[in-house]
């Protein structure tokens, strides 16, 4: 397969950035969603796109997308100022249920504009969020998450804390700081930085919950999360199980937040295994 062709695609008046792996057309492609400071860009796997090693070994077609204010898709309007709705498109600050809107307003329009139908999501992070709220209201053939976050727990926002420490300091020993590091892939990294951490770190963020909608989800889904996750426990993803006894999980060893990074092999392995199930 050929390397990810990189192009844009326009939604009620916003460009997003996107990104096509070529692949057959007899098998529902691949649709992946980043983590919250991620972007086409920011998949990584030994110097390859993850997702584009994934693609060849399942033998199925992909897409990526760059979230509004992330990578080179459109910046949102005054990012740390008010929320406001205007037509589709939110400016502003994030609201609680910034990756509800994604996955039942954003995402179905983007797929409707790519021609795709009953994709296989897989998402990371606040993207893995993001599927299981679209898988539990839309149809999709099956849904692959990895260090997803169905609740709030005391780790995540301390972690997320500690980025913002991080990103507001310079580098030192002649090494970047993370919002230079960041800066490589992002147009506006001030926007996609503070759109994800001004809402985690905010009081009215704690109480978010989708386990109920969770319970909704009738799709196959795999859910993956490492062991040493920095972001959450593996009660994010014993809790889906609760919810959709249906789901598979698998716990990663000596693995963080991003198993696509840290066990790109065995990751690998357990979604062939999955996707090969699908039929």
């Amino acid at each position: 397969m050929s390397e990810p062709a990189a192009q844009t695609v326009k939604i009620e008046g916003v460009t997003l950035e996107v990104a096509h792996i070529p692949g057959p057309t007899d098998r529902a492609p691949l649709v992946f969603l980043h983590e919250g400071l991620g972007c086409v860009d920011l998949w990584p796997q030994r110097g390859r796109h993850w997702p584009q090693t994934l693609c060849e070994a399942t033998g199925r077609a992909g897409w990526l997308y760059s979230r509004r204010g992330y990578g080179r898709s459109d910046p949102i309007p005054d990012v740390r100022g008010p929320s406001r709705q205007a037509g589709f498109w939110r400016s502003g600050r994030h609201q609680p249920d910034y990756m509800h809107e994604e996955a039942w307003t954003v995402l179905p329009a983007l797929l409707t504009a790519l021609g795709v139908q009953r994709p296989v999501l897989v998402g990371h992070s606040d993207g893995a969020t993001i599927a299981l709220l679209h898988a539990s209201r839309h149809d999709t053939t099956g849904c692959v998450v990895m260090a997803p976050h169905v609740m709030v727990e005391p780790v995540s926002l301390q972690a997320i804390a500690q980025a913002r420490d991080q990103y507001l300091l310079p580098g030192s020993d002649g090494r970047p700081g993370l919002r230079d590091r960041l800066a490589r892939y992002h147009h506006d990294v001030d926007n996609a930085f503070w759109q994800w951490n001004d809402v985690w770190l905010s009081e009215d963020f704690r109480p978010f919950d989708i386990r109920a909608e969770c319970a909704r989800i009738t799709a196959p889904l795999l859910a993956i999360q490492g062991e040493d996750d920095e972001y959450g426990t593996l009660a994010q993803i014993e809790d889906i199980r609760r919810a959709a006894p249906h789901a598979r999980l698998a716990v990663l060893p000596q693995c963080g937040h991003s198993p696509h990074r840290d066990q790109p092999d065995l990751l690998q392995q357990h979604v062939t295994d999955f996707l090969a199930s699908l039929g």
